[in-house]
């Protein structure tokens, strides 16, 4: 075995240990295997085989072989590249022929059933891990990995069915009902409750508020003339803050006041004769039985900012149209794995929305800690959040409550006309944005650009605050004169840590090319700082027709590969990170920096000169000589 060969052992060694698969090298610890192999001998002697590693995650066996040069990756019959070469010197020389080998000799001799081969090439930096899919019926080459996240215990029978099955993952089928029952309660508000597009999220939020007070009975609304049916939803509304204890009353009144829709829209409150019943009653009846146990179950998932998203969609508009550009919640929870939040994090988002930023925080800081005492003083004390237009306010307000915190610190006010004073006082350790999108629309409104929402985040926080935003690729160019000052000053004061370019498709149907910055809030920024910028655009979702962007089982293995490089400084080939130092009139992204650090094969020369030389010759034909004529 070459040198190189073994550093590559070790590096799939490393990756498998990562996710807890117990590997046995060089054969097996499973009996009925250890015989297959006896006679398993890749040059088909019908002496004894020794494949680099195999072990069991679950009921599947996986077998691996590796091989130092990424050219020995694999030989095929066609030039598809999807029938394996199988002639022993393939076997022999070639990674996923030999494993695909191997396989085969364990299926045929042995009682299990169901492998994954896997053929790996290259060392840590650039490097390539092919699973293959073996049973009875033959293989099946899946997409290349960059680690083996998917085929631990916890996702190997789910990656199994959707990507060898082509069974529709459960987190798209949940979505799917989201989405349905989201166009089902569109229809329902326009119809019968003739809502708005704004007014409908409000409607939502209060009865989701009502049916979370116990006392509250849907019998009762019967839709009598004066003690209304809503009237009594407001008036469980306002028992329940009590009882939670939401503080201070201007708050509570404040969200009070954008559900006297409930009680002042006579359209609401009068009996329909399609419905033998008043609208309120029956969206109340429809979001008990669909929608409210997913609200208050699903800790981690903004369920209401996810309706309040779809009604924009059905509405015809694209969440632009009312200045409103929701996260998707695995955006939400990268930030957090990012910053490695902490339960004594305090935790501020300027621009809050409906919550999705401080919901992941919550769900991330709760898991940390053992105690009901622990779990309220994270509650009370460690989530802050502005949001400047009251429906949204009061739609945040009540996403917190109905997690059991009606105590966090949200406020209905303009972030940028706080001032640094007040916000340091705070002492905020960890700030988290998606500022509004393209309010600068000339010199008056210079001040609304994305980077100076950065700007005062980064002013506001403590003395090493994380922070982590996102916002258009543009931001991070600089799309005006004064936002190239802005970033130079932000220099100045503050670390910029890296930019992560996202999939283009994260805000489906907005049309914004995404990225995340992450800083650090008051270290100015060091002459020869590294910054990562990660193109992350391969993330592991994909758009999937009349639902938008869905979660692929690949997801865990690209998220673990990008948390793996930026936590824990793994290498990583120039196409997915370049490390670097900056300056502020650079464009902070992975497509300014990046370089390809693959060298050349020989072959590829060749190919590129003798493709020139075939372009010369035509235009020799053609009689177009003068273009190789030397100009002087």
């Amino acid at each position: 075995m070459s040198k190189n060969e073994k550093i590559t052992d070790f590096f799939i060694g490393k990756l498998l240990s990562d996710v807890n698969i117990d590997f046995t090298p060089n054969g097996s610890n499973i009996k009925e295997i250890q015989d297959a192999l006896k006679t398993a001998s890749k040059k088909g002697t019908g002496k004894a085989g020794f494949p680099e590693f195999t072990a069991k995650s679950e009921e599947f066996i996986l077998v691996i072989e590796n091989k130092a040069n990424l050219d020995n990756q694999a030989k095929y019959e066609d030039e598809a590249q999807t029938i394996l070469a199988m002639d022993k010197k393939s076997i022999l020389n070639y990674a996923e022929n030999g494993a695909l080998h191997y396989a085969n000799e364990i299926i045929s001799k042995t009682s299990f059933k169901k492998l994954f081969a896997f053929g790996c090439s290259g060392n840590e930096k650039h490097h390539l891990i092919r699973p293959i899919f073996v049973d009875s019926n033959g293989y099946q080459l899946l997409q290349a990995v960059e680690n083996f996240e998917n085929f631990s215990t916890e996702n190997i029978e789910q990656y199994y069915r959707e990507q060898v099955l082509g069974e529709t993952p459960p987190e798209t089928l949940e979505l799917e009902d989201v989405l349905k029952k989201s166009a089902e309660l569109h229809e329902a508000l326009r119809n019968y409750g003739q809502l708005g597009d704004s007014e409908k999220p409000l409607v939502v939020s209060a009865i989701l508020l009502a049916l979370s007070n116990e006392d509250f009975k849907i019998e009762t609304l019967t839709g009598s003339k004066t003690n209304t049916d809503g009237k009594k939803i407001f008036a469980a509304i306002r028992d329940y803050m009590a009882q939670v204890e939401v503080t201070p009353d201007t708050k509570k009144e404040k969200v009070l006041n954008q559900f006297n829709i409930i009680k002042d829209r006579k359209i609401l409150n009068d009996t329909d004769e399609r419905l033998a019943k008043t609208p309120i009653r029956y969206f109340t009846e429809y979001l008990e039985k669909n929608v409210f146990a997913s609200v208050k179950t699903n800790n981690k998932e903004d369920v209401l900012g996810r309706f309040y998203g779809e009604f924009i969609r059905y509405s015809g508009g694209d969440g632009q149209t009312l200045g409103v550009v929701l996260t998707p919640s695995h955006i939400t929870e990268l930030f957090c794995d990012l910053v490695e939040i902490q339960p004594t994090d305090r935790v501020f988002d300027p621009c809050c929305g409906t919550s999705g930023f401080l919901i992941a925080a919550l769900y991330k800081m709760l898991l940390q800690v053992k105690t009901k005492k622990e779990q309220n003083k994270i509650k009370k004390e460690h989530l802050y959040g502005i949001e400047i237009r009251e429906d949204m306010f009061s739609i945040a307000t009540t996403n917190m409550i109905l997690r059991g915190d009606g105590k966090s610190n949200l406020e209905n006010k303009d972030f940028l006309k706080q001032s640094i004073d007040d916000l340091r006082a705070q002492n905020y350790s960890v700030g988290f944005m998606n500022p509004p999108y393209s309010q600068a629309k000339g010199k008056d409104t210079a001040h609304l650009s994305e980077i100076h929402f950065i700007e005062h985040l980064l002013d506001g926080l403590a003395d090493g605050g994380r922070s982590v935003v996102i916002i258009p690729q543009s931001t991070m160019v600089g799309k005006s004169k004064i936002d190239k000052q802005v970033k130079k000053r932000i220099l100045e004061k503050h670390t910029l840590e890296g930019v992560i370019t996202l999939n283009k498709e994260t805000f489906y149907g907005v049309g914004t090319n995404p990225c995340l910055a992450v800083f650090t809030a008051h270290k100015p920024h060091a002459e020869k700082k590294f910054c990562k910028f990660i193109n992350y655009e391969n993330d592991g979702f994909a758009i999937r027709k009349h639902i938008g962007l869905v979660e692929t089982e690949r997801a865990k293995e690209r998220k673990a590969h990008l948390l793996n490089v930026w936590l824990h400084d793994a290498p990583a080939e120039s196409r997915f990170m370049v490390k670097t130092t900056i300056e502020p009139e650079d464009e902070w992204l992975h497509s300014f920096y990046y370089f390809n650090d693959e060298i050349p094969k020989a072959e590829d020369f060749e190919k590129t000169i003798a493709d020139y030389l075939t372009f010369e010759f035509n235009m020799i034909v053609q009689g177009k000589t003068h273009l190789f004529e030397n100009k002087k």
